[in-house]
């Protein structure tokens, strides 16, 4: 448990965020698949990340991915394409995230892998087969994880005759599979649209070098601070104008809520302006950046400005129930967020907190919530410890601007 209060409500420094885990754990599976010829720079210190440099170097039979999606899936991807034989488990919730769509592609691809529990859950017995996949073409749901996606990109090019990849229906997430398409550009493997197949050619990862740009996840929730406090002059360092990232699009819509974005040689820089205005209530479509969708609902109650959030499909089935979470946490600042199936509206204004946050094991739950100590005399709140999974720093850098915190 900790308590955060806000020592001062106008707010100044510069931010060291953390590197993108999301590229980090891309560039990582590359790097694995061209060993010694590609050089990473400002790797991630997400745990997540941190678990993937730790397991690509294991020389164990079982492997814990611990709580780390990305992980697992790109892992299970790796694993079968270089032919190596491994058991992947994780803590009970990893465990309870399904990865049976990937599985099934794998499979096709002439993977074997059986399940030791569950059908289509984790933990998974990766049979070696000491040789390449063959190649050929899959079909996938376009509406599921853009992490089985990548999972499967990533390794396409490895594997005899490459791989045509069909994505079927409407596709989700989309930004975070332009990000794998980037970054294996990068290392001289070009992914090819055909209508809504991906087309991937046999061929070895070039060598280089790659810088890992800094994390709009985590700059997200100082996005949400500089919107709640009374001014702001915060410079984020390391985030590019011309981002991979599609989290990027918390600029745009946080100038709803009267936050301002300047891009300058080595970050961006945030300010307060007045919200823009929008007729009656906002909306906003969430499908391509779930990750945003728990900092716009918190801010939106604390700033008392509605929202309807739409394509939250996905936010059902991640570190918690991120709908329902939010939904019981909102309500201890009295804010109701109503449900329609994947549709939230947040309405009214969140006054004080009647009980203490929980986390829900959910980094994003812990630093969505943090900065409503702007609006608080005390907020509590419980395991804040989950940070360390995407923004281990996080505590320390709010330090840094006044919002304080200490520990039960």
């Amino acid at each position: 448990m900790i308590s955060l209060s806000a020592t001062r409500k106008i707010l100044s420094g510069s931010i060291a965020l953390p590197a993108s885990k999301s590229e980090s754990n891309r560039a990582l599976i590359i790097q694995a698949l061209n060993p010694g010829e590609i050089n990473l720079d400002n790797l991630s210190s997400a745990r997540d990340t941190q678990t993937m440099i730790k397991l690509l170097g294991s020389e164990g039979h079982v492997l814990d991915v611990i709580d780390a999606g990305t992980t697992m899936r790109f892992l299970t991807g790796y694993f079968a394409a270089v032919g190596r034989d491994q058991i992947l488990t994780g803590t009970p919730r990893m465990c309870k995230r399904p990865i049976g769509i990937l599985v099934n592609a794998l499979r096709e691809l002439g993977a074997e892998i059986n399940y030791w529990s569950q059908e289509g859950f984790p933990p998974l017995h990766i049979v070696s087969k000491g040789s390449k996949m063959e190649g050929g073409e899959i079909r996938m749901a376009g509406n599921v994880s853009s992490q089985f996606i990548t999972s499967i990109l990533l390794i396409a090019p490895v594997v005899k005759g490459g791989v045509r990849l069909e994505l079927t229906g409407e596709i989700t997430s989309r930004p975070y599979i332009e990000m794998t398409i980037s970054l294996m550009k990068k290392f001289g493997v070009e992914p090819q649209w055909e209508g809504q197949t991906l087309v991937v050619p046999e061929k070895q990862y070039s060598g280089g070098n790659y810088t890992i740009e800094s994390d709009w996840s985590a700059a997200s929730y100082w996005y949400s601070m500089v919107a709640l406090a009374d001014g702001a002059d915060i410079f984020l360092q390391g985030l590019r104008e011309h981002s991979f990232q599609g989290d990027q699009q918390v600029a745009r819509i946080m100038e709803y809520f009267g936050v301002a974005s300047e891009y300058q040689e080595g970050g961006v820089k945030l300010s307060k302006i007045s919200p823009k205005s929008t007729e009656g209530l906002l909306e906003w479509d969430f499908t391509e950046t779930p990750d945003l969708a728990q900092t716009i609902a918190v801010v939106s109650a604390a700033t008392g400005i509605p929202i309807r959030m739409t394509g939250l499909h996905t936010l059902r089935i991640k570190e918690t129930d991120r709908i329902d979470a939010l939904v019981n946490e909102l309500a201890k600042f009295g804010v109701n967020m109503e449900v329609e199936g994947n549709i939230c509206t947040v309405r009214g204004q969140a006054g004080s907190a009647e009980k203490s946050i929980k986390t829900y094991d959910d980094h994003r739950m812990a630093m969505a919530f943090a900065p409503m100590a702007l609006r608080q005399s005390e907020l509590l709140m419980k395991n804040p410890g989950v940070v360390k999974k995407s923004y281990p720093e996080y505590w320390d850098h709010l330090s840094q601007v006044g919002i304080t915190h200490s520990e039960w």
